[in-house]
This record gives structure tokens, C-alpha cells and sequence, in this order.
């Protein structure tokens, strides 16, 4: 029979997550024109929630709305900008759906108004920061905080990714920041760490961190993935952009098996379906 796993927590305002479970689907709402695979497939904020309000449908547990793209090399949005793409796509979400709503932003006062609009959850590719504006926020609110390892910022990012040990460095990233956050009142139970594939990393480094996912697992908090469509799945396959789901499938699979718990995709009906067939498989282990 399988080990058994100690039980884990994860709280995000209304929603509490209970691990060992199946595996979880956050789908992906770009509402931007420049997202390295989908910008511009959601020109409007009906249109964006309608596409999440499918992405439930297709069986996504999350949604996590972002209207700032953090492809290599992009250029900062303007606040308001990024308020006027993001809070009407919330807002018409939380009241369609039950699932926990996700803004991903480095902005604090992009994600208040976001937790305002009904988000639940923060996701911060910028939880390299120093100031802890962000982190106040997330403890005032009691909202859910997903922090993502980046060397640099999105404009800087690959631009010469160096690491001694890249396991050992994000793990210790990882130890630090819940460390800091816990100073700025975040309970361990708010926090899930995402290594940040792709981000500050190359080809080699990013393979590295997904050969030793099981190194982040003693950390207890769940690991976030996002490797959907990413351009190392291309660089090892010789795939084009829309070739790369199956690539980004297998990925998912193997990190499943590793013990990630949160999976952030583009695909949602094939990655459940690539989940829930892993998961029984390995039911029936012995």
C-alpha cells in the first residue's frame, strides 16, 4: 500500500484545501495581449470569465486571473492598467463560480483591490521582493499566497540565469521566505511555494528543479507548478508553441508522482485527465 502522508493545510480566506487529495487544477485567464501562448484569446472581461466559467466546467478546483504578462523580457504594466484588466473578469467570476479565485500580480494594491473584487489567493511572482507591502496585505486579509522563486524580474530574468546548486538555492529561497513572511503575521497555512519554472532559468536548471521537486516536499506547504506551453518543453522537444501540451502533460505527470499538489495550466480537461488517470494507477500499488 502507498505511505501514508501527514495531513497538510492550506487557507485562503473562505476556502480551506486538506492534502493528501487528488491533485489540483488552476486554470490560467490571461487577460492580456502579450502572454508569451494566449495573449489576446480574451479581449474582454465576458469573454474572459466565460472562459473560466468552462475552465470549472472542464474540472478546474482554481482560476488564476493575471492582466500583466511574466514572459521573458516583458515591460511593467501601469497600475490602473492592470486594475482595469483584471477586477471586472474577478468580479463576474466570483459571482458565477464557487472555486477559489487567484489574482497573479507583484502589485499590493492591484492585489487588494483584486481580494476586494472576490480573489482569495495572491500569486506572486515577485515574492523575491524585499519591501512587505505584499506579505501585510496577505495576513490582513487571511488570503492564500502562492510564493514563486525568480532570479531577477520578468525584464531581467534570462538574461544570464547563474546557479551553483538550483534545488538547493530555491529550497533555501523557499526556507527564507516563509521565514519573512511569517515576521510580516502570514501563517505557514496561507503559504504555497511554486519553484517558478522558466523564470530566471535555463533549459538545464529548470530540468534540474524537476528532477528534484521530492527536495521541497519536507518543507510542508504545497507546491505549485506551472510548466503549461513553456518554451523549455520546446527547446528539449523541437516543438512549436501550440505542440507543447503533451510535453507540459508529462511534466505534470512526474511532478504528480513526486508530490506537487497544484498544477496552473493553459489545458485543463487534458491535465485532469492526465492526472486522474496517474492517481489511479497509483491506487492500486501495492
Amino acid at each position: 500500500m502507498p505511505a501514508l502522508l501527514s495531513k497538510m493545510i492550506f487557507r485562503a480566506r473562505q476556502f480551506e484545501l486538506v492534502f493528501p487529495r487528488p491533485a489540483l487544477v488552476m486554470g490560467i485567464i490571461n487577460v492580456t495581449p502579450d502572454s508569451f501562448s494566449d495573449g489576446g484569446t480574451c479581449p474582454d472581461a465576458e469573454s474572459a470569465a466565460a472562459q473560466g466559467a468552462e475552465m470549472v466546467r472542464a474540472g478546474a478546483d482554481l482560476l488564476d486571473v493575471g492582466g500583466e504578462s511574466t514572459r521573458p523580457g516583458a515591460k511593467p504594466v501601469p497600475m490602473e492598467e492592470e486594475l482595469r484588466r483584471v477586477l471586472p473578469v474577478i468580479e463576474m467570476l466570483a459571482a458565477r463560480i464557487k472555486v477559489p479565485i487567484s489574482v497573479d500580480t507583484m502589485k499590493p494594491a492591484v492585489a487588494r483591490a483584486a481580494l476586494a473584487a472576490g480573489a482569495s489567493i495572491v500569486n506572486d511572482v515577485g515574492a523575491n521582493r524585499e519591501d512587505d507591502a505584499m506579505w501585510r496585505l496577505v495576513a490582513e486579509s487571511g488570503a492564500g499566497y502562492v510564493a514563486m522563486h525568480m532570479q531577477g524580474t520578468p525584464a531581467t530574468m534570462q538574461e544570464h540565469p547563474r546557479y551553483e546548486d538550483v534545488v538547493s538555492e530555491v529550497r533555501d529561497f523557499f526556507c527564507g521566505r516563509l521565514g519573512r513572511l511569517k515576521v510580516a503575521g502570514v501563517r505557514e497555512e496561507q503559504v504555497v511555494f511554486d519553484p517558478g519554472i522558466g523564470f530566471g532559468k535555463t533549459v538545464e536548471h529548470n530540468l534540474q528543479l524537476l528532477a528534484g521537486l521530492r527536495s521541497f516536499t519536507s518543507l510542508g506547504r504545497p507546491l505549485l507548478l506551472g510548466v503549461s506551453r513553456k518554451s523549455f518543453i520546446g527547446k528539449v522537444s523541437g516543438m512549436t508553441d501550440g505542440e507543447r501540451v503533451s510535453g507540459g502533460l508529462a511534466c505534470t505527470v512526474l511532478a504528480a508522482e513526486a508530490g506537487v499538489e497544484i498544477f496552473r495550466t493553459h489545458d485543463v480537461a487534458e491535465t485532469v485527465q492526465a492526472l486522474r488517470m496517474a492517481e489511479a494507477i497509483r491506487a492500486r500499488r501495492t
